[in-house]
């Protein structure tokens, strides 16, 4: 499926010469590109914003400023020193570490099949891709540019920036509106389905008896997987307390946003595409391996008041034996997507 937008911008300026009071009109044509967006199979329509249809000049530029430390307060830290492919564009430290030296409390999220969701951040604080963008610049724990006019003057003193702007949105000054939208165009891109388990459900690959007994484990209530992470997303897009602590302990989350005392320790679940590779995991990195995660849920979670009701074993657990965790572990290692880590058109 090819999602296809054309752009057709026709500026005209009228000049009046004072000359025998002749009209002159000059035309000025400014053309983008229509990035063809590669849906795979099975996948829902993607969210794109009306204001902001994905362009081939609005792509590259957007890829440009994701590797360019030049965003960053000190022009030393770009969105790619704490997004690696590798990693299925997240952080294998636990903490990312900003320019002026200071850690992180969340570790940074996978940036795969951005597209698809409907909200940024472990709390969903940023209902659009354009609005996420706005905020690591000018964090003090992440880019910590003083204010975003530090960065658009910086951006308009570059003549190469200028251009591709110019090239990109039809504009001679470059503010943080634009820059944040170059940004998405190029995050969109970002898509994944192209895995072993993708290869499997369209007939054209197979799994292992270990594979095909974590995808009964994933998908029945024996593991209760499914519920948050379904395919062919394999997330729900939603906020969600998994037990992960104590009453006591549990961190605010998504109540930070809604100010709603049930929000609680909820915290949205995030894709499981590339998981192998995303490590570590939780919004907070506490787990270092597929097999402890697993360890956590087979435990069952703990009790509190915005416990999920998915988490119908808590305090009990799955009773899952050794065998059964790997083959899950082995499930999940089929969601890796060879190609999307290889993909050269998301490097510099």
């Amino acid at each position: 499926m090819k999602l296809t937008k054309y752009i057709s911008v026709v500026l005209l300026s009228f000049l009046f010469s004072c000359i025998e009071d002749e009209l002159i009109v000059v035309e000025s044509i400014y053309n983008t590109t229509a990035y063809d967006l590669e849906v795979p199979a099975g996948f829902p329509n993607p969210n794109i914003p009306n204001l902001n249809p994905t362009t081939v000049e609005g792509v590259e530029l957007g890829k440009k400023l994701f590797f360019d430390p030049i965003l960053s307060g000190d022009n030393t830290l770009s969105c790619a020193d704490c997004h690696f492919q590798e990693s299925a564009f997240s952080d294998p430290m636990r903490f990312s570490v900003g320019i002026e030296g200071v850690q992180g409390t969340f570790n940074a999220s996978a940036l795969v099949n951005l597209a698809w969701n409907t909200s940024h951040f472990w709390d969903g604080r940023s209902p659009t891709l354009e609005n996420q963008a706005l905020q690591p610049i000018t964090s003090f724990v992440e880019l910590h540019s003083l204010s975003w006019s530090d960065v658009t003057d910086k951006l308009n003193q570059n003549s190469i920036y200028k251009t591709l702007f110019e090239k990109a949105f039809n504009i001679k000054t470059i503010d943080s509106i634009h820059v944040t939208r170059a940004i998405a165009q190029f995050e969109r891109t970002l898509i994944s389905g192209n895995s072993k388990y993708d290869q499997f459900v369209n007939q054209t690959a197979t799994l292992t008896g270990s594979e095909l007994r974590g995808l009964e484990i994933f998908n029945t209530e024996k593991g209760d997987c499914f519920h948050c992470h379904s395919y062919p997303l394999f997330t729900s897009n939603d906020f969600h307390n998994n037990g992960i602590d104590t009453e006591e302990e549990m961190k605010n989350g998504r109540l930070n946003v809604t100010n709603d005392i049930y929000d609680k320790g909820k915290f949205k679940s995030p894709t499981l595409r590339n998981i192998e590779l995303s490590a570590p995991y939780m919004h907070d990195g506490r787990f270092s391996t597929l097999e402890e995660v697993i360890e956590h849920y087979n435990f069952g979670g703990h009790e509190s008041y915005t416990i999920d009701p998915n988490m119908k074993k808590v305090g009990i657990g799955l009773g899952l034996n050794s065998q059964e965790k790997t083959d899950l572990v082995n499930f999940l290692k089929t969601l890796t997507d060879e190609n999307f880590i290889n993909n050269t058109d998301f490097q510099p």
